[in-house]
């Protein structure tokens, strides 16, 4: 069973958090039933404590998302519209037949197939479920140490892409088609190219997805493009068959392909989210763990989530 300090710690966070969220971004079921599972789950056995304690940074990264809605980014500095739309024509823009210069976006929208709309929507529904299986796939692996080191440069390039929201709102590509060059409060996610495949397979994934999302102003950096890529950078350090560092290499380019195609980011959005990925990396190796008291800290946290073997 858990300690009372654990108990304590348990049952402090969980308040703290729904109690922030209630009052400042609004209490919804699923923060009850997902309180309630950390809880279960802490409690019930050694092996399910550690893996939530495990998983402690992609609940953080979860919760820090929803906390976004406490102070939206375009109430901090000024929305891009224009700008980086014009940025992207410049640097990327293509030619089209009658001679309009078009961003890749607006080129992709006119050639579109159904293949590419099944393939897209596979891939971005990969962004977050994919990293987190690869980082359980280190953690019953038994290698801890590179888990925490995956999953901890995960929070922290989430940190940094959120920095980025907030020091340079932007509007995605699919905003400028529905709604011009002018800030317009309030405007609710779109699923742009994904909805596509919500009307191929009769799903509605994108709708319940982008209909939730906590600010459509957040487009750099792409994240989606970020997420995957730290897997594969882990995959290679960590002890992964070739074949999940295939498929994570594929799954990362298909992400940024259909983050153009699909009209949900720029190329520039998704240069700056694998320049977050990097960044993230190398800050975490090549700083933070030369740190003496945070690489201990590192360590007792593995050892505390560690499966010892029967």
């Amino acid at each position: 069973m858990p300690t009372r300090k654990e108990n304590i710690a348990l049952f402090a966070s969980l308040a703290i958090w729904l109690s922030v969220t209630a009052i400042f971004v609004g209490f919804r079921p699923e923060h009850f039933w997902l309180a309630l599972l950390i809880a279960a789950l802490f409690l019930t056995t050694r092996v399910s404590r550690k893996i939530v304690v495990a998983l402690l940074p992609f609940i953080i990264f979860g919760i820090s998302y929803d906390w976004m809605n406490i102070v939206h980014n375009y109430e901090v500095n000024p929305v891009d519209i224009r700008g980086i739309y014009d940025t992207e024509k410049a640097l990327f823009g293509i030619t089209a037949a009658d001679g309009t210069l078009l961003t890749p976006n607006e080129f992709f929208a006119l050639h579109t197939t159904p293949l590419l709309d099944f393939l897209g929507g596979f891939f971005y529904l990969c962004w977050v479920p994919v990293p987190i299986l690869f980082g359980l796939y280190l953690f019953f692996n038994r290698q801890q140490k590179i888990y925490l080191h995956f999953a901890l440069v995960f929070l922290l390039v989430n940190f940094i892409g959120f920095a980025g929201y907030y020091i340079h709102p932007a509007a995605p590509p699919w905003y400028v088609v529905l709604h011009g060059f002018d800030f317009q409060l309030g405007t609710p996610g779109d699923t742009a190219g994904l909805g596509a495949f919500d009307q191929m397979t009769g799903l509605g994934i994108f709708r319940g997805l982008y209909g939730r999302n906590a600010n459509v102003f957040a487009a750099v950096p792409s994240l989606h493009s970020a997420y995957t890529l730290v897997a594969f950078i882990y995959s290679l350090k960590a002890r992964s068959p070739r074949w999940i560092q295939i498929l994570l290499a594929v799954i990362t380019l298909g992400i940024w392909f259909t983050a153009v195609y699909t009209s949900h980011h720029y190329i520039i959005d998704v240069s700056l989210g694998i320049l977050c990925a990097l960044l993230g990396t190398l800050l975490f190796e090549g700083v933070l763990m030369r740190i003496p008291a945070f690489s201990r800290f590192i360590s007792r946290y593995a050892r505390y989530i560690a499966l010892r073997a029967a």
